[in-house]
């Protein structure tokens, strides 16, 4: 399912309570990034999980059919931002966000 036309999200990172806009089309890496806000991550494809964090509320969708998450860390709330688009709103646990 695609973003509505012009859709705009509000990514925000705990605990520091930092926040981007993320567009529903680019990861949520990619969008903190273009925004100057830095998330941990290495291979930007969802297998080194240098990225992990959790999701504390929102939606995403995975740009993989099946991201380096178990069924039980997908149902848990665990998230990797370098290959997740948010569909809504989203608010981050990731304690090693910084503003570059």
């Amino acid at each position: 399912m695609s973003p509505p036309l012009n859709a705009t999200y509000t990514v925000s990172v705990l605990p520091d309570g930092l926040s981007f806009e993320s567009d529903g089309i680019s990861s949520v890496l990619e969008s903190g990034l273009a925004q100057g806000i830095e998330l941990p991550s290495s291979c930007r494809n969802g297998t080194c999980r240098a990225c992990l964090c959790k999701m504390v509320s929102g939606r995403v969708r995975y740009r993989i059919e099946w991201p380096g998450l178990s069924a039980d860390e997908k149902s848990e709330g665990w998230c990797l931002p370098c290959v997740a688009v948010p569909q809504s709103d989203l608010l981050l646990d990731q304690p090693f966000a910084c503003a570059a």
